[in-house]
């Protein structure tokens, strides 16, 4: 005789998977609402996927910007930090045979690099999988609603008896979010050339110069100055002082954060915006009659627009005051 408990859950298991073999899955549609009302956009899930990725390669340690440098064991690790990572945020109850309980439901998560390469445990039979993905190289990630059935997955041979789902059953997923864009890791993607002047430069100020330098409109997040800086203080070398904004004023380069006032100047000036913890740097010179048609933005009293490259230099203005209430 089963303990109440057991029994109990086995037959809501039970009735769970009559239901979705029946096309019906109320428990399912359940939790993708719950999910979706606490992202509505995503924003949440793509930050931690990027944080997670960040958080492996620990970039101001070890200089790492490239996840097929990581050990194996780190990479093993990744399924566990995301899922670590993902309560963290959302404050997922504990599951009672799963990960999580999610809008009252036992829900398994599951996360792969490679997309389709989520290991099923032979327990998360008849419960739902949160399935996420995330490819640094491609700058993409999904995630997605599966409750797991034993056709829908393909007979593994590894030692702990994990499947994977049949590449015919994916479209069993009920996504969330597919193929959106994940926060840009600008160091694996920039030019090969510009990426190795960044490093060659033989300090950390002289390095986060040459990034915000070369990898201009784009956004930059903290992870790649850190990686960058290689220094406990790596966000002070950004800033006015003597920092990079400083450094580089005299090039007309300005280097906008995350305050709304230099948000506001990134927009009228048609660049990327940056988000929390990202900067945008671009080469600006004062407004003239072949920029006609280019947007621009009023600092110190003149109008400024995007460089073009045959534009002489001269020292970009400085931008808005600003405090953390910006």
């Amino acid at each position: 005789m089963l303990p109440f408990e057991e029994a109990d859950i086995k037959a809501a298991v039970s009735v769970a998977q009559l239901q979705a073999a029946a096309g019906v899955d109320p428990e399912l549609d359940d939790v993708y609402e719950h999910i979706k009302a606490l992202d509505p956009t995503g924003q949440r899930f793509a930050r931690i996927l990027r944080d997670t990725i960040d958080q492996l390669l620990n970039g101001e340690v070890t200089g790492r910007y490239d996840w097929k440098t990581l050990f194996k064991t780190e990479k093993t690790h990744a399924g566990t930090l995301v899922e670590i990572n993902l309560q963290r945020e959302f404050r997922f109850a504990d599951g009672d045979a799963m990960d999580y309980q999610i809008a009252g439901v036992d829900v398994d998560c599951k996360y792969s690099q490679q997309f389709g390469g989520w290991m099923i445990p032979p327990e998360a039979m008849g419960h739902l999988c949160l399935l996420a993905w995330a490819d640094d190289d491609k700058s993409l990630w999904s995630v997605g609603l599966v409750r797991i059935r034993d056709e829908w997955l393909n007979r593994g041979n590894n030692r702990d008896l994990k499947l994977t789902i049949k590449a015919g059953h994916r479209d069993k997923i009920k996504w969330l979010w597919r193929d959106e864009d994940l926060p840009e890791n600008v160091l694996l993607h920039m030019d090969a050339a510009d990426r190795e002047a960044v490093f060659a430069a033989n300090s950390g100020q002289g390095r986060l110069n040459e990034l915000f330098r070369r990898a201009q409109k784009r956004r930059i997040g903290r992870n790649v100055v850190r990686t960058v800086a290689q220094q406990k203080d790596y966000m002070k070398r950004v800033r006015g002082n003597s920092g990079s904004r400083s450094a580089l004023s005299t090039e007309g380069i300005l280097i906008m954060g995350d305050y709304a006032s230099h948000r506001e100047i990134a927009g009228q000036l048609g660049l990327p915006l940056p988000e929390e913890g990202e900067f945008v740097s671009a080469r600006v010179v004062s407004a003239r009659a072949h920029h006609q048609d280019a947007p621009l933005a009023v600092l110190d009293g003149k109008q400024w627009v995007l460089a073009q490259p045959d534009d002489p230099v001269e020292s970009a203005p400085p931008l808005p005051s600003h405090t953390r209430q910006d």
